[in-house]
């Protein structure tokens, strides 16, 4: 059995504002592509049935911990349903986190699915990756495109989801020292929520452009000042509704290149991006998927 469980980081390569529901909800599409950068998940059987996060992440209450509400919500549905699972217990989880919070690459809907998939190979479950991302949709919108593990359009509130191949660049991640919370962005009344909806063909065709950008800009001023530096070498864009800045490269070289002269001030990392998961890959090579 896999010992630690990789959550990796994702960035929003584009994302569009399609429209509001009357439940507030927004329509979105967006293409997620993950990043080999991620947050390791070690999970330890106890000899109880209760659920417990080994070490405390800084800024976030248990109530609210996607860990704790990924493990027990699977630990619920199995009891609840009845679904048999041949190890069913309690868990003690510890977690590397390196993912910042709130910073727009998808931290905590990575360590939900991650916890998901893991308890579910570790009970002996069984459920496949469809009863997951049902499971991990209630937790969050971002959290089933980590379960399937492929790159894709995600359409919708999250919940439609196709597969595509974007090329593998390198990126450059600045990291704004902010905490920039999704509500803040999409409560905003000067959001643009009229983006027309496109075909998949059409949106891989033209240039990437992330809506919630101009407002996260304005509003933070050290979003802009990453940004602004960054458009000196590259591409570079929003992921999410932010915090989190990637400027976009061919090469390894050129990434850690531009890496090696930023400021003092700005935290980066440079990662490659992929399109299959580093939590799938490790699936696959220990047969588990």
């Amino acid at each position: 059995m896999i010992s630690n469980w990789p959550a990796p980081a994702k960035i929003n390569l584009f994302l569009y504002i399609n429209g509001q529901r009357p439940d507030g909800y927004h329509q979105l599409q967006t293409l997620i592509q993950f990043l080999d950068y991620s947050d390791s998940i070690t999970i330890i059987p106890n000899n109880n049935y209760k659920i417990r996060l080994i070490n405390y992440i800084h800024g976030i209450a248990e109530e609210n911990n996607l860990i704790i509400r990924a493990a027990k919500l699977l630990q619920d549905y199995c009891i609840n349903s009845k679904h048999y699972c041949g190890r069913l217990g309690g868990v003690d989880i510890k977690i590397n986190k390196i993912l910042p919070i709130c910073s727009g690459l998808g931290g905590g809907s990575s360590d939900a699915a991650t916890v998901l998939i893991a308890l579910n190979a570790q009970w002996q479950c069984g459920l496949n990756l469809d009863t997951l991302a049902k499971l991990g949709l209630t937790l969050g919108a971002d959290v089933p495109v980590f379960i399937y593990g492929k790159s894709a359009i995600v359409e919708g509130i999250g919940e439609k989801l196709t597969p595509v191949l974007p090329v593998e660049k390198w990126y450059l991640v600045a990291i704004p020292q902010v905490k920039i919370y999704t509500s803040i962005i999409f409560n905003d009344p000067l959001l643009q929520r009229t983006t027309p909806k496109k075909s998949i063909k059409k949106l891989l065709k033209e240039q990437f452009y992330n809506d919630c950008e101009p407002i996260t800009r304005k509003n933070f001023s050290l979003v802009e000042h990453n940004i602004l530096w960054l458009l000196k070498y590259a591409p570079s864009r929003l992921t999410g509704t932010g915090s989190c800045v990637f400027a976009e490269f061919d090469t390894e070289l050129a990434a850690r290149n531009v890496f090696s002269i930023k400021p003092k001030w700005m935290q980066a990392f440079v990662a490659r991006g992929i399109n299959i998961s580093p939590l799938h890959n490790r699936l696959l090579s220990n047969g588990l998927l």
